[in-house]
C-alpha cells in the first residue's frame, strides 16, 4: 500500500484549517501532518515535518503566503505548494507562481476539487484555476507581443508543447511520449529558447493561446520551473 500524501495546512483562520483537516482526513491516502497560522510557522513546519504538499493561503499576518512559498519552494527537499486563496487577481497570481507555487485554487472550490488538486500536485503535476490562468495568459501576451512563430519548432517539440499546455509534468510527458525525462528536459529547453519564453508556465499558456490545446483537453493549465 502506498504511503499517504502528507499535507501541511497554512491559513490564519482556524475555521478554514479545521474544515480542511476534517474533510482531508476522511479521504483515503491523505494525512494532515500539521497546521500553520502564518507564513513563518509554515516555513518552519515544512522544514520540520517534510510534507509532500503545503496548502497555502496568501493573505496571512507576518510573512504572507507568497514569501512563505518562495522560502519553501527553494529548499533542498521542497514540498509542492498548492495556493488556496480567495483572490484571483493578477497581483496575487503572478507573484505566487513566480515564487514556485505548483497549483493555484480558489476557496470557492468544491471539496472534491481541493482533494484532486492535492493529489495532482503531489504527483508532480501543476494546476491553475481558470481565472488565474487567464491572468497569466494576459501576462504572456503583454510580455511577449512578438513571440516567434511555432513554425520554428520540430514536430516532436510541437507535441511536447501541446502536452505542456495540457498540464503534464516531465514524468507525465515521458510516459506519454515513451521517452526519458532527460530527453523531455532537452525538448522543453529547446522550446523555451526558440519561442523566447521564460519558463514552462509561459510555454503552457502559449500552447493554449495558439490553439494547440483543445477546449476541455487535459488538466488545468499549470507551470513548473524552467527545464525542471
Amino acid at each position: 500500500m502506498a504511503d499517504p500524501i502528507r499535507v501541511l495546512l497554512a491559513d490564519d483562520h482556524p475555521v478554514v484549517r479545521q474544515g480542511l483537516r476534517t474533510f482531508l482526513e476522511s479521504r483515503d491516502g491523505i494525512a494532515v501532518v500539521g497546521e500553520a497560522a502564518d507564513g513563518v510557522e509554515a516555513v518552519a513546519m515544512a522544514a520540520r515535518l517534510r510534507p509532500d504538499v503545503v496548502v497555502m493561503d496568501l493573505v496571512m499576518p507576518g510573512m504572507d503566503g507568497v514569501a512563505a512559498t518562495k522560502r519553501i519552494a527553494g529548499s533542498e527537499t521542497a514540498p509542492r505548494v498548492l495556493v488556496l486563496t480567495s483572490f484571483a487577481g493578477q497581483e496575487q497570481v503572478l507573484p505566487a507562481v513566480r515564487a514556485g507555487a505548483a497549483g493555484y485554487l480558489l476557496k470557492d472550490a468544491e471539496p472534491g476539487e481541493v482533494e484532486a488538486a492535492i493529489r495532482q500536485v503531489a504527483a508532480g503535476e501543476s494546476l491553475l484555476h481558470p481565472r488565474a490562468a487567464a491572468h497569466l495568459m494576459a501576462e504572456v501576451a503583454t510580455d511577449s507581443p512578438t513571440v516567434p512563430s511555432r513554425a520554428s519548432l520540430t514536430p516532436r517539440e510541437l507535441e511536447v508543447l501541446r502536452l505542456l499546455g495540457g498540464g503534464l509534468s516531465n514524468r507525465g510527458l515521458a510516459r506519454e511520449l515513451v521517452i526519458s525525462e532527460k530527453t523531455v528536459k532537452t525538448h522543453v529547453s529547446s522550446i523555451l529558447s526558440k519561442l523566447g519564453l521564460a519558463d514552462r508556465t509561459q510555454a503552457a499558456l502559449y500552447a493554449v493561446r495558439e490553439g494547440l490545446v483543445e477546449s476541455g483537453e487535459g488538466r488545468p493549465v499549470g507551470g513548473d520551473q524552467r527545464g525542471s
